[in-house]
C-alpha cells in the first residue's frame, strides 16, 4: 500500500512513472496551492474539496477532472474515451498536457468559486 503519490508512482514501470510524473507537475503548475493526496486508492489533488485524480491502468492513464471538467471540455476530449468524471489515455501516446491544464485551472476556478459562495 502507499501514501503518498511518489509511493504510488514507484511501483510502475519507468516509462509509466515519466507519464506519471509528467502530469503530476502539469497538475501542481496549473494548481500550485492544491494540496497533494492519496483519495480512492490514487493520486490527487484538493483544494477546497476534490480538484483532480489519475492513476494508472495496463493500457492508460485515467484522468478524473470530476463531471464539470469533462463537460465542459468534452468537444476537445472527443477523441478519447470518456465518461462523466473520467478520461483515458491510452499509454504510449503522448498526453495532452496543454488541455490538461486548462482542464486543471478551470477546476481550481470552480471550486474557489464555490468556496465564495458558501460563505456568503
Amino acid at each position: 500500500m502507499y501514501n503518498t503519490i511518489d509511493e504510488y508512482i514507484i511501483q510502475f514501470p519507468l516509462e509509466v512513472q515519466e507519464t506519471l510524473k509528467d502530469l503530476r507537475n502539469v497538475i501542481k503548475q496549473a494548481a500550485p496551492d492544491a494540496e497533494e493526496k492519496i483519495s480512492y486508492k490514487m493520486p490527487a489533488f484538493s483544494l477546497y474539496g476534490s480538484l483532480v485524480y489519475f492513476a494508472a491502468y495496463k493500457n492508460h492513464i485515467g484522468f478524473y477532472p470530476t463531471a464539470s471538467g469533462i463537460e465542459v471540455f468534452k468537444d476537445e476530449l472527443a477523441t478519447y474515451k470518456s465518461s462523466k468524471g473520467a478520461v483515458q489515455f491510452t499509454l504510449g501516446k503522448p498526453l495532452p498536457y496543454e488541455l490538461i491544464s486548462r482542464i486543471v485551472k478551470y477546476r481550481v476556478a470552480e471550486n474557489i468559486r464555490r468556496a465564495e459562495e458558501k460563505k456568503k
